[in-house]
């Protein structure tokens, strides 16, 4: 069977949850932090007091989050290599190769799955040093300008808290840059982050599969409503390994006469077009997160280009509203967790309700998008 990032989509959202889960836990903290003898001529100097007990209280999910989310990832990684594997086992059971490779053990903690692990502990390691620091600036900020707040502007300290924290909600742990320069809040990088790294173990189980057996080609899919960096390698062949760039080669069939009719020929040989190698078009875009592609073996004269998936009236650039709307959706709800008041409660509550009146309308406008709930969700509900 082919393999996808999709194979290992259940497990990235499992994990992401813990993600989601622990922003709701620093905006509940910060909030009730804020929120604690607030009408209290008293609140400011209280504030600066207390800021040692909500450091603590930031630092202790910080660490829980480290510890849980990379146990969880290792565990993932497995799971998701295992099941490229198996795709690959299943792709080869028509042929002989297809036992030889089912028969053959291979441990979970296999090098791959051991380097990938690593590697994703280090690229999110500053996110956990960043999440302190980005909650106890808001806690500061307010606590600090809250004296001359309402004399000089109008705004109570209720008020001017509320907006902090309407602000914190909206944008998230934020102040984290990529290799790219790009910035990202930690919610948003980490779903990112797993997501792409358990798809890389699938991908990565099934073709190191492919390889233990002397089976170096695979085809890409064509996918539906695909971006720009994939719809140049759409039904295209590509090489598990060799030099990037395209060319065409010369080799044998993938089945050979039998008996002694096959005996008296020599092999039979085709002329295979090669776009590039696999690395290479994993570098230039493909398999990215949210991809709908997958990879399937390719046998040279028997394997045929995926048909072309027509999708009339809806585009890339549609799906990708759909991922706005939904990530506006996960924006209020958050904001409707750090309300200090039922008036900032119901206000969040609104726009939750227009966003989903937007998403509705959207997915009714669009007959090849699909609506997924559990993409709208936050924490535990997802």
């Amino acid at each position: 069977m082919p393999v996808s990032p999709a194979m290992a989509e259940d497990l990235a959202a499992a994990i992401t949850m813990l993600y989601e889960d622990a922003e709701l836990a620093l905006i509940t903290k910060l909030r009730e932090a804020l929120a604690e003898g607030i009408d209290s001529p008293r609140w400011a100097e209280i504030k600066l007091r207390s800021i040692g007990d909500l450091r603590q209280a930031v630092e202790t999910v910080a660490r829980a989050l480290q510890r849980d989310a990379n146990g969880r990832v290792a565990e993932a990684l497995a799971t998701a290599y295992g099941r490229g594997r198996q795709a690959a086992v299943a792709e080869l059971g028509a042929l002989d190769i297809g036992r030889e490779l089912h028969a053959r053990r291979v441990l979970p903690n296999a090098p791959a799955v051991d380097r990938l692990a690593a590697s994703y502990a280090d690229d999110t390691r500053p996110l956990y040093q960043r999440i302190t620091r980005a909650v106890l600036d808001v806690f500061r900020g307010v606590s600090s300008r809250a004296a001359g707040t309402q004399l000089l502007t109008g705004i109570t300290r209720r008020e001017a808290s509320q907006r902090a924290l309407d602000e914190f909600a909206r944008r998230g742990v934020t102040g984290f840059v990529d290799s790219a320069g790009r910035p990202w809040e930690m919610a948003a990088y980490a779903e990112m982050a797993v997501r792409s790294v358990t798809a890389r173990a699938a991908i990565e189980g099934h073709i190191d599969a492919m390889a233990e057996v002397g089976q170096g080609l695979v085809i890409v899919s064509d996918a539906p409503l695909e971006c720009p960096l994939c719809a140049q390698w759409e039904g295209e062949v590509l090489s598990l390994q060799g030099p990037p760039g395209p060319r065409t080669v010369r080799t044998e069939h993938a089945v050979q006469p039998s008996g002694l009719r096959g005996l008296l020929r020599p092999p039979e040989t085709v002329a295979v077009h090669i776009a590039g190698s696999l690395p290479e078009a994993r570098a230039a875009g493909l398999f990215h997160p949210n991809c709908r592609h997958s990879l399937s073996l390719y046998l040279p004269g028997v394997t045929t280009r995926p048909p072309h998936h027509a999708t009339p009236g809806t585009s890339y650039a549609d799906t990708q509203r759909q991922r706005a709307i939904e990530r506006h959706i996960r924006r209020w709800k958050r904001a409707q967790a750090a309300a200090i008041d039922d008036v900032a409660r119901r206000k969040a509550a609104a726009k939750v309700r227009e966003w989903q009146a937007a998403a509705r309308a959207h997915v009714a406008a669009h007959e090849h998008i699909d609506r997924k709930s559990a993409r709208e969700q936050i924490g535990r509900a997802r």
